[in-house]
């Protein structure tokens, strides 16, 4: 399989790299953080990571047949945004250690999600709905490269998905702040200007993300192997499986060490090199 050897980081993949990371291949530079070495095969991989020890620099193995995809699908929470909304929510609300504990657990894979977002959605019950405007503006900011990465996709003509299970409340300001074309998420339940208790049926996570995914490639026509996928928690990982390319964005142990690709060190850009884009293709504006 004809592939490249991708390095990404935060703060630049150096040229020295070269001294620490010898073998077959033709080495191009990427941008100011990325470097690539074509030709390299699969096997070379574990190799290159062992090179690189502690440094503060991603490497992953990507195919050259169908590097640039056509749908480029995220989750929101701890990928698209920094924070988790839903402890952030608790927050306000006085309850977030027993919310973030509930989290944690159901993103390590260890209780069903769905089970895990009513538990927690019901420990919000009679929170002002008002609070969620505050929320957004106080504590959710985009994560670093993500304007960038859904333009310069949008730029070329890929389809656009923000897919989470999170709320809607959410996804819908995040989209447009970030310049995804859809998203789709659960949505809380209120009355009286106050949060239920409750989130609305059929909740949408582990399966419906895969689906969705499988969805919107039908609709565009074109193969799954088309797709991008990022994400970061164990809802997510049938949704990085089935695209041609997944990627575990800052994830649990769980799901880096079953998806195609991993970013511990890299901003969201990285997905873009991965593609085999420069810096200078990147819509930054």
């Amino acid at each position: 399989m004809e592939g490249a050897l991708v390095f990404t980081g935060a703060s630049g993949a150096p040229d020295s790299l070269l001294t620490r990371v010898r073998g077959a291949g033709r080495w191009r530079r990427l941008g100011p953080k990325a470097l690539e070495r074509r030709g390299a095969p699969p096997e070379e991989l574990p190799k290159a990571r062992a090179a690189l020890g502690d440094a503060p620099i991603d490497v992953n193995f990507v195919p050259l047949e169908n590097r640039r995809k056509r749908l480029l699908i995220c989750d929101m929470d701890s990928t698209v945004i920094t924070v988790e909304c839903i402890d952030e929510i608790a927050d306000f609300a006085g309850v977030k250690p027993e919310v973030a504990a509930i989290t944690e657990r159901a993103m390590q894979g260890e209780i069903d999600f769905a089970e895990a977002l009513r538990a927690r959605v019901a420990l919000l019950e009679g929170l002002r709905e008002a609070t969620l405007e505050q929320v957004y503006a106080e504590r959710v900011a985009l994560s670093p490269g993500a304007r960038v990465l859904a333009r310069t996709m949008a730029a070329l003509g890929a389809e656009t998905a923000l897919v989470s299970g999170g709320f809607t409340f959410f996804t819908e300001r995040v989209a447009a702040a970030a310049g995804f074309a859809r998203h789709q998420a659960n949505t809380l339940i209120a009355g009286g200007g106050r949060l239920s208790g409750t989130v609305a049926d059929p909740i949408l996570g582990r399966e419906a993300k895969q689906e969705a995914l499988v969805r919107i490639c039908a609709e565009k026509g074109f193969a799954p192997a088309d797709a991008v996928a990022v994400g970061d928690g164990a809802n997510d990982l049938d949704m990085l499986r089935t695209a041609g390319l997944g990627v575990a964005y800052r994830a649990k142990p769980v799901v880096a060490a079953e998806a195609a690709a991993r970013l511990d060190h890299s901003d969201l850009t990285a997905i873009l090199h991965l593609q085999g884009l420069t810096a200078a293709e990147f819509v930054t504006d």
